[in-house]
């Protein structure tokens, strides 16, 4: 008794009367043609869509580079404007024996000569730089909403606390630069008509 293997059977798609085509018949291939098995029909409301974010990023070049050059080129200009129209000497070789009409730190430790005139040198010298640098850094735990946020539209604590600090900073120093002449005491440049105005800057830098 011997085996014999059947031959190949070949699966035929039979055609499908017209008068009973549906969708699903009239989109029927060849199992051969087609990749793919259909498993249901969902309706398309059914289908979540998820909404791409719009991209806030921009090229290095021409953006961001663009925006550089034309930010020194505003201060390259402002600087020499500076340089033509306000009046700033070398002054003499420092003297130990004579002491200048205008006494005034530099420019980074202004700031604190500033506080000086307010405040007991206590205060000024140790408590209120201790204050600002624990303070600064001590920000980021105390701002503890959202510790992976990336955006500083996201840290509005830290942001406004850091700007605080940042802008008391800068206006003791603006003060101290600008408005502050001989003896430290408060005078307005270029405004002679004033009874504490100056024909110009006590700048020291």
């Amino acid at each position: 008794m011997t085996d014999t293997k059947a031959p190949n059977e070949t699966r035929v798609v039979l055609p499908v009367d017209p008068a009973r085509r549906t969708e699903i018949d009239k989109q029927r291939v060849p199992m051969s043609a087609r990749p793919y098995r259909l498993l249901a029909l969902v309706k398309q409301d059914a289908v979540v869509r998820v909404q791409k974010e719009p991209d806030d990023t921009v090229m290095t070049w021409p953006h961001l580079l663009a925006i550089e050059f034309m930010a020194a080129a505003l201060m390259s200009v402002f600087l020499l404007l500076m340089g033509l129209f306000m009046n700033a000497p070398l002054e003499d070789l420092a003297n130990g024996n004579v002491t200048p009409a205008v006494a005034k730190a530099p420019w980074y430790f202004l700031g604190l000569q500033e506080l000086l005139a307010y405040f007991h040198p206590t205060v000024a010298g140790m408590l209120v730089p201790t204050f600002v640098l624990v303070g600064a850094a001590l920000i980021p735990f105390v701002d503890r909403g959202n510790i992976l946020a990336v955006r500083p539209s996201e840290r509005k604590t830290t942001v406004v606390l850091f700007s605080l600090f940042a802008g008391l900073g800068l206006f003791v120093t603006f003060v101290g630069i600008f408005f502050r002449g001989p003896g430290y005491s408060f005078v307005i440049p270029y405004l002679e008509f004033f009874s504490i105005g100056t024909p110009g800057l006590h700048f020291a830098l």
